[in-house]
């Protein structure tokens, strides 16, 4: 999706004081690489899910800046006025590499590259993280309701409780990625292209004279969706004998079954009453929706006391990732080109996991071929190659003595091409496309990775090589201390 919408000056402002300090010090036509990359998983999870590249991908193409934005530009900031000319016909003109939307991923791995004049590589960087971090927190936050569920359906409801109306149409679309194929949101099901749903609100119920009224008008209006919520007055002794009143009278003449839904008290004790009291009038096929401020951990509390569930709305639990509502995606310089060599750069800090990973990269994920699962990520240089055909050694870059031999593998690069020398070269696939490719990928990741308590670690590695680089750049920057 293309909507021509132009963010470009979505910024931090020091991206453009930056910018023009680059541009008046000689170096507009400097290149160099930055990575995007996140340090931990929320929730203190396994894994990640990669999302955000379509918005990415639309900031990149409609990146330009008007003669308004320029004037402002000038008014603002201590910019010279050649920097400002040179913006007038800014355009990006680099290379971008990525995961594809809906990859497991995971942290200190390079997510997106870019290779481009160091000026237009700080101009990406807002957004770049921006769209990345927020639509990778709601995707992987899904995943882990999703599973949660089981065969459960997940419906995504949380458009009134986001972060402004960006997080609520982006958002949706994340949340579909990762498995809850159903919104609220109508505008984003409408722009991405999936299925909005929804019935009603206890307002609807009010409106009425009586809750009997308002769902017999409600299934004679929807009887093919007929979900009733039931517990705006009293659940067990108004909600569901009205419910089941016309279910009989309307419903089953047509051969149809409906739904209720509950939105407020103890959902395990209220659903398994429900469901007891439904089986035992003849309504055994009718299904038992719940909402109210859940997530994954409620979701496995609920199941684990026996509840009754067949299907659940999440809202502001999911699109705010309210338990970790923080995705620590950050983008680095790596590397810098000086008389067109490369000249790897690293950033060194106190706290280990800030210490950065320098050089021009590629991952690989290296599945065995027994199992089809992944054993571990494996972070080269560039220029290196995986040949499957021989046996590969990997260790653990901090604990080097804990290696592993990998003999009957299949190495995948992870990042595709996306941008070269400016152009769009990637074909953006559909959101069901995507979905499925989450699917796959999950698929291909043992259950112990992706357990909510203690999950297993999933090695991220690097290559000899890589390692010597970053150790011997670790001594220089210590030495020139």
């Amino acid at each position: 999706m293309n909507n021509k919408r132009n963010l470009s000056m979505l910024s931090d402002f020091y991206e453009f004081t930056m910018a023009n300090g680059y541009f008046n010090n000689g170096m507009k036509d400097t290149v160099a690489i930055f990575d995007a990359f996140y340090r931990s998983n929320p929730d203190e999870g396994g894994y990640s899910i990669f999302a955000g590249l379509n918005d990415i991908i639309d900031f990149i193409e409609n990146l330009s800046f008007s003669d308004e934005d320029i004037e402002y530009l000038r008014k603002v900031g201590n910019f010279s006025d050649d920097f400002l000319d040179y913006l007038k016909d800014f355009k990006f003109t680099g290379d971008v590499w990525s995961y594809p939307e809906g990859s497991v991923m995971f942290p200190g791995e390079p997510i997106i590259t870019v290779k481009a004049p160091i000026i237009e590589c700080s101009i990406l960087e807002t957004y770049l993280l921006l769209s990345m971090n927020f639509n990778s927190l709601v995707a992987t936050k899904t995943s882990r309701i999703v599973r949660a569920a089981g065969e459960r359906l997940v419906m995504e409801f949380g458009s009134r409780r986001a972060q402004g109306a960006d997080a609520s149409l982006t958002g949706a679309r994340a949340a579909y990625i990762a498995g809850a194929p159903v919104s609220s949101n109508t505008l984003s099901a409408k722009t991405y292209g999936f299925k909005p749903s929804g019935t009603m609100a206890h307002a609807w119920v009010q409106a009425f004279d009586s809750e009997y009224e308002a769902f017999k008008t409600y299934a004679e209006l929807y009887p093919d969706n007929c979900i009733l919520l039931i517990d705006t007055y009293d659940t067990m002794n108004s909600g569901l004998p009205n419910a089941m009143k016309i279910f009989k009278e309307v419903l089953e003449p047509k051969g149809l079954t409906g739904g209720v839904r509950i939105d407020s008290g103890d959902l395990a004790y209220l659903s398994k009453e429900i469901r007891k009291i439904l089986d035992e009038s003849g309504f055994t096929d009718t299904k038992i929706v719940a909402s109210n401020s859940l997530d994954e951990f409620k979701i496995n509390s609920l199941l684990s006391q026996g509840a009754q569930i067949d299907s659940f709305g999440i809202g502001e639990r999911l699109i705010t990732s309210k338990s970790d509502p923080v995705f620590g995606g950050v983008y680095k310089l790596v590397g810098i080109y000086e008389d067109d060599e490369l000249k790897s750069k690293i950033k060194i800090s106190e706290n280990v996991e800030k210490i950065t990973t320098p050089g021009f990269k590629k991952v690989y994920r290296l599945y065995d071929k027994n199992t089809g699962k992944a054993e571990a990520d494996y972070i080269t240089l560039r220029n290196e190659e995986v040949d499957e055909n021989q046996p590969l050694v990997i260790f653990d870059p901090l604990f080097t003595w804990k290696m592993k031999k990998m003999d009957n593998y299949e190495a995948r690069l992870m990042q595709e091409p996306i941008f070269e020398n400016g152009k769009l070269v990637y074909k953006e696939p559909s959101i069901e496309e995507i979905h499925e490719y989450y699917q796959s990928e999950m698929e291909s990741i043992w259950d112990e990775v992706k357990r909510f308590d203690q999950p297993h670690n999933y090695y991220v590695d690097l290559s000899q090589d890589l390692w010597n680089l970053k150790q011997n750049l670790i001594l220089e920057a210590k030495r020139g201390q």
